[in-house]
């Protein structure tokens, strides 16, 4: 009994095999045909569409931008990819304009960093009959009598199939991931060409180019891999431009409205949010270790959070001290001055991950600052007494000491004050808060509603009556001022002056005892 059952299992096996055999060597009959893909229907809100996957080179090479659908042809600028809007093309616009200034980062991103990902493309399929009101395909009273999408199943229920892309019959547009398919057509271009022009906003050239060696010199990209890239694979989603029993009229507004669904439902992360999830920037991953491991921060049962994680500000009457935003801005300022390293290439790139041991060594400096804070006098008050009342000006309801220290925007301006007075110019962290505790003590980061503060029209507006996050700059440059001293006659000429205009309101410049006095008049405090 027992080697019968052997036998069957072994049959059983052995033909199981056999039709894999079989459906590996019909896939790859069918694969190897260059009209075609095997994909997978999909249905959701009455949208048929087709799920498979295509290398970045096709992509480069098969998919155009969706401004340049017929049906926009008029009023498409073929120079900018763009659709020119006037009176009459507003109503026919699918796209948001392209931004070729993306184009540089998005290629760097691909070409420098081993583990990208792009999501899917969606893109519509559109053949030469849809703009001809007189071809076969359409019926009575304009209705299409075909899809312009060509799908032959392979299995009974119609799930997995064969979608025709013969180049001779089928146009293919983005309608969702433009800038995706500017970015690899970018790269296909550098590696074809060894360099990229590098474009504004409206593909105007721009003075520089990327090249490949400075690609190699820089990021440290192997040649064979960038020249392996091509054959990497994307996610590619294809619906019709026209289906069976719909007008062209129809057809235009199913198309539009799918794009402005997907765009809607995309909602970006926030800067908040950013910070919570980001593996790659090391001033991320410094302010999560501190915001969950310093006693400041901590969370804890017998106090109120002291962290708002999602949120970029803080109410006047919330309990937090501040923001996981403000601590990733704070870490960004601090150890920027000593890691520039961790920060982008340029702008828009994602940031490569430091060392572990470099983030080791980030943490402790940027705990050792929070050591310091913590001890403060205006934040020893928190054992005792909650952030609003020491958050709140005079004026608001319950009122409070208008404290700046319980404000995200002058956090960040003291830690970026601090990062360059420690790390360029080689003051002790000891010896500065020895100045900042006794500033702290004569109650200086108080008050700031009142002419007598050195805050007053800087980081806070006298005529909204509210923060201003616009004065953070000079707040910065007041505390390396008199926490660090500034030997340089012109720079603090500069800076009395900048003091002046900030304190000046609607022509009348407000003196340290509250009075009008001339913009002259306004002097810099003295030094700690």
């Amino acid at each position: 009994m027992t080697d019968q059952k052997t036998d069957i299992t072994q049959e059983y096996l052995e033909r199981e095999n056999k039709d894999k055999q079989v459906l590996s060597l019909l896939l790859e009959q069918f694969l190897a045909k260059k009209d075609q893909i095997l994909v997978q229907k999909t249905k959701m809100g009455g949208t048929e569409a087709y799920v498979g996957s295509v290398t970045l080179e096709w992509f480069a090479g098969r998919v155009h931008f969706a401004s340049g659908l017929p049906l926009l042809q008029k009023k498409y600028n073929p120079e900018t990819g763009n659709v020119e809007i006037d009176a009459d093309s507003i109503d026919e616009i699918q796209q948001r304009p392209i931004d070729w200034s993306r184009q540089a980062p998005l290629v760097q991103y691909l070409s420098a960093r081993k583990n990208h990902k792009f999501p899917p493309v969606l893109v519509v399929i559109n053949k030469p009959w849809v703009d001809n009101p007189q071809a076969a395909e359409w019926g009575k009273e304009g209705i299409a009598l075909k899809s312009t999408t060509d799908f032959t199943p392979l299995d009974k229920d119609g799930k997995v199939g064969l979608l025709n892309i013969s180049e001779d019959d089928v146009t293919i547009y983005a309608l969702d991931g433009q800038h995706r398919l500017m970015g690899v057509q970018g790269l296909m271009e550098l590696i074809k060409t060894r360099k990229l022009q590098r474009y504004k906003k409206d593909k105007t050239a721009d003075d520089n180019f990327i090249t490949v060696n400075d690609l190699i010199e820089k990021c440290q990209v192997d040649l064979d891999y960038l020249q392996s890239l091509p054959k990497e694979k994307i996610g590619i989603e294809f619906i019709c431009a026209v289906a069976a029993g719909e007008t062209r009229t129809q057809a235009r507004r199913r198309v539009r409205s799918i794009f402005v669904h997907v765009n809607l439902m995309a909602a970006p992360l926030t800067k908040g949010q950013l910070a919570q999830l980001n593996e790659d920037d090391g001033f991320s991953i410094v302010a999560r270790k501190i915001a969950v491991t310093h006693p400041l921060l901590e969370q804890r049962q017998d106090r109120n959070p002291r962290v708002n994680w999602n949120s970029a500000t803080v109410a006047a009457n919330s309990t937090v001290l501040t923001t996981l935003q403000a601590l990733h801005d704070m870490s960004e300022r601090y150890l920027g001055q000593k890691f520039p390293q961790w920060k982008p290439l340029e702008k828009g790139l994602i940031p490569m991950r430091p060392e572990d041991e470099e983030l080791e060594q980030g943490i402790a400096e940027f705990s050792q600052l929070f050591d310091y804070l913590a001890d403060l006098p205006s934040y020893k008050l928190l054992e005792e007494e909650d952030t609003p009342a020491l958050r709140r000006f005079s004026f608001e309801k319950d009122g409070g000491e208008g404290n700046m220290l319980f404000r995200p925007v002058a956090q960040v301006a003291l830690a970026q004050a601090l990062g360059i007075l420690v790390f360029q110019k080689g003051f002790a962290l000891k010896d500065i808060f020895k100045k900042l505790r006794k500033f702290d003590q004569q109650g200086s980061f108080s008050g700031m509603e009142y002419p007598q503060s050195l805050w007053y029209g800087v980081l806070y507006d006298p005529n909204k009556k509210r923060i201003q996050v616009s004065g953070r700059e000079l707040a910065t440059k007041l505390l390396i001022y008199i926490l660090g001293g500034m030997p340089d006659q012109m720079e603090r000429a500069e800076l009395r002056k900048a003091l002046a205009d900030a304190r000046t309101i609607e022509n009348k410049t407000i003196g340290f005892d509250g009075n009008f006095v001339e913009p002259k008049q306004v002097g810099l405090p003295p030094v700690l």
